[in-house]
């Protein structure tokens, strides 16, 4: 039975209303503790800080700068504080994330995103943990709404991380933003709770080993390194694995030194990525005249040393190195330059002032999908695909390249090109060529790399983060500033 959408709404806010009510009712499962500082020396007492996470990007990019800040600041009362990270759904996640995360020293405790609603509903984990009776539950992905529920849970004080968006203001004890504009935005009886730190995808870099990266790919520690990103979908990786073979060929005749290493996607195993190198499974690979390649995999150990990592060799070139490991954010922060597809990786990249060729050719792209409105709909119709791709494709791209239409993440946060978008039916040669030209006029990628930090703030937002952290821990109840 289909009821009317104002009589649905208002149902559901008022439900979500009650559940909160009721919610927020229940006597926390932690023990009690004052809202005021008892002590001076609070370092002395029992501390639990639980990190709420989800997907792969903010297990990398926010969680672990942040939990090494807080290990560092702490490092004098260590045996006083625990961290658990407790996951929740995210369409996004790999499923390696518990296993991530069990490899960070900082982190004691992790349950992984199945067992989450349990919990909130319940109160147990899945290994019955126990909780001190002093804390603070940190947002750092998932859904903002579950730092005020699980708070209530334990009875803890609340810290959000927020990046663009800051919700539930009147319920959660302090605020660590990007940038000043949040907290412009909240209501003025909750402005008190904002604190600017800059971004926290900025401090990866900062932590970054690039030794052990280099190492892993057999390569001096001052070497020229391209990252490859040809994406995870069909679509994508139809053209982004030629395009990567055929560059790395084009430029190994200018610059035989310069290394070169492609992120695989998570849903990809190396036979599937590898098949997009193949001719008889990717007519691409002919269309854009790439070069021949063999998938070579490490045979294990010798000698007691690793083997190595995965690679393809190409016919009279170089080898491509292949990083299964993911996020693969460290590694892409320590290259000179990155040759990726459109999408969130242009974030990604941007948010780690890493200079990046974008590239969205146009040969096997139904153009028709990059466009609002009639276009795209009337491609959509049975029948006219085809003619879509042969008549209507054409016209769509043309007026887009005139548009002046951006597709980068930090060319749309900037309203200007910072990073160059080769859109259209380009060439190997033409993205090898720019490429060669940045990797010959150093000054160039340089100021890429400083515009982008410019655009997200400066490192050293994971420190600012630790410390409300922990202020927090203590924070008292304070009256709204009216």
């Amino acid at each position: 039975m289909r009821f009317p959408l104002t009589l649905t709404s208002g149902f559901m806010s008022g439900f979500l209303s009650g559940f909160l009510s009721g919610f927020l009712s229940m006597a926390p499962i932690a023990a009690e503790r004052s809202d005021t500082v008892v002590t001076d020396d609070w370092t002395d007492d029992w501390v639990d800080i639980v990190i709420l996470a989800n997907g792969p990007g903010e297990v990398a990019t926010w969680v672990k700068p942040v939990v090494r800040s807080l290990q560092s600041k702490t490092a004098t009362h260590a045996a006083n504080y625990r961290i658990s990270v407790i996951l929740s759904p995210c369409p996004h996640a790999s499923g390696q994330e518990p296993l991530i995360l069990s490899g960070y020293p900082e982190v004691n405790r992790v349950q992984s995103a199945p067992h989450f609603f349990r919990f909130l509903l319940t109160g147990k984990t899945a290994d019955n943990w126990d909780w001190h009776p002093k804390g603070v539950v940190v947002f750092l992905g998932g859904d903002q709404l579950y730092t005020v529920l699980v708070a209530k849970r334990l009875g803890y004080r609340t810290v959000t991380y927020a990046e663009w968006d800051a919700r539930w203001t009147g319920l959660i004890d302090r605020f660590a933003v990007m940038q000043p504009g949040l907290a412009e935005k909240a209501p003025a009886a909750h402005q008190h709770k904002f604190t600017v730190v800059g971004d926290l995808m900025a401090d990866v870099q900062a932590i970054a080993d690039r030794t052990a990266i280099t190492t892993a790919l057999g390569c001096a520690p001052d070497a020229e390194l391209i990252g490859f990103l040809p994406g995870s979908k069909p679509a994508k990786l139809e053209m982004g694995v030629p395009m990567c073979l055929a560059i790395a060929a084009h430029i190994h005749t200018e610059r035989s030194h310069t290394q070169y290493v492609v992120g695989v996607a998570p849903n990809l195993s190396l036979a599937d990525l590898t098949a997009y190198a193949d001719p008889d499974s990717n007519s691409a690979i002919a269309l854009l005249n790439a070069p021949a390649v063999t998938l070579h995999q490490p045979s294990g150990q010798s000698s007691g040393q690793p083997s190595g990592l995965p690679y393809w060799q190409i016919e009279n070139g170089p080898k491509i190195y292949l990083w299964q490991r993911f996020p693969a954010l460290d590694l892409f922060s320590q290259c000179q330059l990155c040759v990726t597809t459109v999408g969130a990786n242009t974030a990604q990249l941007g948010a780690l002032a890493i200079p990046m060729i974008v590239l969205l050719p146009t040969q096997r792209l139904g153009a028709v999908q990059l466009a609002d409105g009639l276009p795209g709909l009337v491609s959509r119709l049975p029948g006219v695909g085809a003619i879509a791709r042969q008549f209507i494709n054409p016209l769509i791209i043309k007026t887009l390249q005139k548009s002046g239409k951006r597709f980068a993440w930090p060319n749309i946060w900037a309203s200007r090109e910072v990073v160059p978008e080769l859109f259209g039916p380009i060439t190997p040669a033409e993205a090898a060529d720019l490429a060669l030209d940045y990797l010959a006029h150093p000054q160039k990628l340089v100021t890429i790399r400083q515009t982008l930090r410019d655009l997200r703030g400066p490192a050293g937002a994971a420190d600012k983060t630790a410390d409300l952290i922990l202020e927090t821990v203590n924070y008292p109840k304070r009256k709204a500033v009216k």
